[in-house]
């Protein structure tokens, strides 16, 4: 069983719609496919009609933006009721954040000599409910200011370059158990990916344990050999969910191919069982997996 837990569509930064995203995910040969768009379920009613038409098993969730001692980390929430006040009271909060942020970037993008329009930006996000950084990009490429995302991102908007502009985050130890009383389960998306210094450490890693956090991801295109190994190491101390992933983007990411990292049948197991408890304990009404 081939099983990838961390995708996004264009109701985020993806370039598949959601139905494409899921005949990709066939073609590709995966058995279960998690669908996680940022900070949205915009996504998950095209999704679950066709999974149901092309008998993929589909696990629906979102890629939280979260803030944890003034850093970024990104949350994998799963099956969660997405109209639980709180979350979606964050969810709302960075989705505004995000939205905002794009005039400010293309007025800094201006500062440098570099003229593209929100309306630019518009026409590349179909409609996207999660607008940000990646849709400014690809305008860019679009305007042939720049050949891909990643050299915009590297030389434009990434923290430190010209165009770079912050936004609001969720606070971590308040989304896990938030999360968790909307009856889904969480996971930490590639831990430490792109940081020098394995940031969350493993005593932080504890303390969001004992706060509910259901897993981590380990293997991940981010993650060095070395890196998975002690995360999966601290994992299996704290007795979390071990998933694997391809981040898959479609054309927006290189190099995180549709089961290029997969999560073993027994970790699912796993952390559809922590989902089933924390939807019992939480007494809402929560997405199923949609199954054959």
């Amino acid at each position: 069983m081939r099983i990838d837990l961390h995708t996004h569509s264009r109701a985020s930064d993806g370039t598949q719609s959601p139905a494409e995203l899921v005949q990709a995910a066939v073609d590709a040969g995966l058995d279960v496919l998690g669908l996680t768009d940022h900070d949205t379920a915009e996504g998950w009613a095209e999704a679950v009609e066709a999974a149901e038409r092309t008998g993929l098993t589909l696990v629906r969730g979102m890629e939280v933006s979260t803030r944890l001692d003034g850093r970024g980390v990104h949350l994998l929430a799963y099956l969660p009721d997405p109209t639980h006040p709180g979350l979606d009271e964050h969810l709302r909060r960075v989705l505004e954040g995000r939205r905002s942020r794009v005039p400010a970037i293309v007025e800094r993008l201006a500062a440098v000599g570099i003229d593209i329009s929100e309306d630019d930006v518009a026409r590349v996000n179909h409609h996207s409910a999660a607008s940000g950084r990646p849709h400014v990009a690809d305008a860019l490429v679009a305007a042939g200011v720049v050949p891909d995302r990643a050299t915009a991102f590297r030389d434009l908007l990434n923290p430190g370059r010209p165009a770079y502009v912050d936004r609001y985050a969720a606070p971590l130890r308040e989304v896990v158990p938030v999360v968790a009383d909307a009856g889904g389960v969480t996971v930490i998306a590639h831990a430490w990916g792109r940081r020098t210094d394995r940031f969350p450490d493993a005593e932080t890693i504890a303390e969001l344990a004992d706060l509910g956090l259901t897993g981590l991801e380990v293997d991940h295109q981010d993650h060095p050999p070395q890196a998975r190994e002690a995360l999966r190491g601290i994992a299996r101390d704290l007795d979390l969910v071990v998933t694997g992933s391809s981040d898959h983007h479609g054309l927006g990411k290189v190099d995180h191919e549709l089961g290029c990292n997969t999560t073993a049948p027994e970790e699912l197991e796993r952390l559809l069982d922590a989902a089933a408890r924390a939807a019992r304990a939480s007494g809402r009404e929560v997405p199923e997996v949609v199954s054959p």
